[in-house]
């Protein structure tokens, strides 16, 4: 029997919140005997109590919903291109080839580098913070499509081919499909990455958002607001993240486990 497996369905949730209730217990204690200054670490009942009060006012929602369509509009664009382009390189060497050292040089240099040029070249609106996400998804995504397509058995291509399979057979019924489940692990890394980028890519004059409340909070030391604000991302990542891995399965319900 597989260890790893365990009888009781219920018990990996009941470690992990037995994990976050000890975490967060031991915090507040820290917090209540000022074994901490607050203002370094704030307790969780204050930045509960934050988030409440930026729910009730709204700031929190409205914050939320604004990064959240950077964060889309970003990631779908890193998508966009990253995935048919991965395909083109992974199936063609010719393509691979022309793209390969232009992939090479621009891949290193991280998204925060690219800030400067984005407001010179796209102003200090909603396009380079949106460029700037892009650009954090863009080639995790980009990566893992060319390495999903190599991975293919080629004994699947190969067996296509017996059978009187057509370059185009071969493309839309085995590579394409065997691919998807490293397309797809691809896009969750990218949207990981995309989220990671929000909050440099809104230190761009942005007027609102959650890292432009996270910067403003910063400055006048309400460091509850500032967690809140690192929470609510972490939140909203864990919520994508869940979105897409529940696309995986039903979209690869035939990989093997």
């Amino acid at each position: 029997m597989n260890p790893r497996n365990g009888r009781h369905p219920w018990r990996p949730w009941l470690l992990r919140g037995a994990a976050l209730v000890i975490f967060l217990g031991l915090w507040q204690g820290a917090a209540s005997l000022r074994l901490v200054n607050p203002v370094f670490l704030p307790a969780p009942s204050s930045i509960v109590s934050a988030f409440v009060t930026t729910l009730k006012d709204g700031a929190i929602v409205i914050n939320s919903l604004i990064s959240l369509r950077r964060v889309l509009l970003g990631f779908a664009a890193g998508a966009a291109l990253g995935v048919p382009l991965g395909l083109a390189m992974g199936l063609y060497r010719d393509v691979e080839h022309f793209f390969d050292p232009l992939v090479e040089l621009l891949r290193p240099i991280p998204p925060l580098a690219w800030i400067p040029l984005s407001i010179i070249w796209l102003g200090i609106e909603e396009s380079p913070k949106i460029f700037i996400i892009f650009l954090g998804a863009f080639f995790p995504i980009l990566l893992a499509t060319v390495a999903a397509v190599r991975n293919v058995d080629p004994l699947l291509i190969r067996a296509a081919r017996s059978l009187g399979a057509t370059d185009r057979d071969i493309y839309l019924r085995v590579v394409l499909p065997a691919s998807v489940p490293g397309i797809l692990t691809g896009l969750r890394v990218g949207l990981g990455v995309a989220w990671t980028c929000l909050v440099a890519a809104e230190l761009i004059a942005a007027r609102a958002g959650l890292g432009y409340m996270i910067a403003a909070a910063r400055r006048f030391l309400v460091t509850e607001v500032v967690i809140m604000g690192m929470v609510v991302i972490g939140l909203l990542g864990v919520l994508m993240e869940a979105a897409l891995r529940t696309i995986e399965r039903r979209i690869t319900f035939w990989v093997e486990k």
